[in-house]
């Protein structure tokens, strides 16, 4: 099995307590191919500009990404600038220049079209959208989402609601699509929507997955150190795109491992500024800290 994700890619900007690190490589679909590539084969879909870093297309290739769907445009990356404050749960944006992303439409090339596993990463609704009147009967469907488009394309997201099976979101926009304050509250209200799956995030606190099957709850991997939070969701929902399309049997089951699996990779992403961790990340270490979250959580 193999994963199509579709994304933004980026060059970012980032200061922390911990540094600065500046035009890192960045956006939603290179977090998530990468946290997806250490289970399946990844297929993504992007656009960069002719200042795009040779060495990140190094980067994409060293874990076997499948490039056909990355478009070069002339003109500037998307670049984002942002900062943290002290406990890292809180961010500003210092500077947005969305170059040639400002343009983007994710044409599929013909072989990606029967991709079995799709993440429509954090882009507008309306192109997400478009990803899936491509598709040929995916076996999977999931879409990630952002208060942005809560704001500005509420319309669209409900719209693409109905044709997704699992809806990634974090607490704060799950409140704000609901109405509920109280992540609990708000999952039945979610599913209603359509997604047969919903799986809000809460951060350090964890996920919640609430589907036909019932709830799970699935721990974050405690750090004792933070560097940069900076696509820890977008690799969470990568590495829970690969570790299904890697597994066999019921959906539950693969799902409740899945978020654990998810968990471990979003916490090695934190440990370095952009993917610089995830970068040097093996499988070997990532089945090591999913069996200390096993031991953390065994009663």
């Amino acid at each position: 099995m193999s994963v199509l994700i579709v994304g933004s890619t980026a060059l970012d900007s980032i200061r922390t307590p911990r540094g600065e690190r500046d035009r890192l490589l960045g956006g939603s679909a290179s977090y998530a191919a990468v946290a997806a590539s250490f289970f399946v084969p990844v297929r993504m879909v992007g656009v960069v500009g002719d200042d795009f870093p040779r060495t990140y297309l190094a980067l994409y290739r060293r874990r076997g990404i499948d490039l056909a769907g990355l478009q070069r445009r002339p003109g500037r990356t998307f670049h984002w600038a942002g900062e943290y404050e002290a406990n890292m749960n809180r961010r500003r944006t210092l500077h947005t220049e969305l170059g040639v992303f400002e343009q983007f439409r994710p044409d599929l090339p013909p072989s990606y079209r029967q991709t079995p596993f799709v993440l429509l990463g954090n882009i507008a609704p309306a192109l997400q959208m478009h990803v899936l009147e491509q598709m040929n009967r995916p076996v999977l469907v999931a879409a990630d989402t952002m208060d942005l488009w809560l704001q500005t394309a509420r319309e669209d997201l409900l719209r693409l609601l109905r044709r997704v099976d699992l809806f990634i979101l974090n607490d704060s926009e799950a409140a704000q699509l609901t109405g509920e304050d109280h992540a609990v509250a708000a999952l039945p209200r979610l599913r209603a929507l359509g997604p047969r799956w919903v799986i809000v995030k809460k951060g350090e606190h964890g996920a919640l997955l609430s589907g036909p099957e019932g709830m799970f709850i699935a721990p974050a991997y405690p750090l004792r150190r933070v560097v940069d939070p900076t696509g820890a969701g977008d690799s969470f929902a990568g590495a829970l795109l690969g570790f299904l399309a890697a597994g066999r049997g019921p959906w539950q089951t693969r799902l409740r491992k899945a978020m654990i699996y998810a968990a471990a990779v979003a916490s090695f992403c934190c440990e370095g500024f952009g993917l610089t961790r995830l970068a040097r990340l093996n499988r070997e270490a990532i089945e090591a800290r999913v069996r200390e979250l096993q031991q953390m959580t065994r009663f």
